[in-house]
């Protein structure tokens, strides 16, 4: 603070510089900082007690994770069980559909064959996966 907007400034000549005479500028409880101030210097007991992890970077978590959670390969739809609903008939083609969403499968992923053809109900689907299931006589609906 600079010398000109002090208070004592104004005050030169008298004992207690207007703070009265018992407690003499006492009783401030900002004598060392406000806030987080110090925490580098004459508080840095405090934090290496209390707050040991406060100072430093702590990883890294990306603004919006955009990750599929759940996926399956083709070459896993002929191991699904037929529980839940899951695999039924198509009407137009006669094929078995499965619903992979019933089943809480985000993707199919294009990984190993596919040994029948098959109607597969799901969000997303490679490339690759989708011609193999073609290839095969299927399709994918949803992707």
């Amino acid at each position: 603070m600079p010398t000109r907007i002090r208070k004592m400034r104004k005050r030169k000549g008298g004992r207690t510089l207007g703070w009265g005479q018992v407690g003499q500028h006492r009783k401030h409880g900002a004598k060392g900082g406000y806030g987080k101030a110090g925490l580098h210097k004459h508080k840095w007991s405090w934090v290496v007690k209390y707050a040991p992890d406060y100072f430093g970077s702590h990883g890294f978590v990306p603004p919006s994770p955009n990750s599929t959670k759940r996926w399956l390969n083709v070459s896993q739809l002929d191991d699904l069980p037929t529980a839940n609903g899951a695999i039924e008939g198509d009407k137009d083609s006669g094929l078995p559909v499965i619903d992979l969403t019933a089943l809480g499968v985000e993707k199919l992923l294009g990984g190993g064959s596919v040994k029948r053809a098959v109607v597969v109900k799901v969000r997303a689907a490679t490339k690759s996966a989708v011609a193999k299931l073609e290839a095969a006589g299927g399709r994918v609906e949803g992707a």
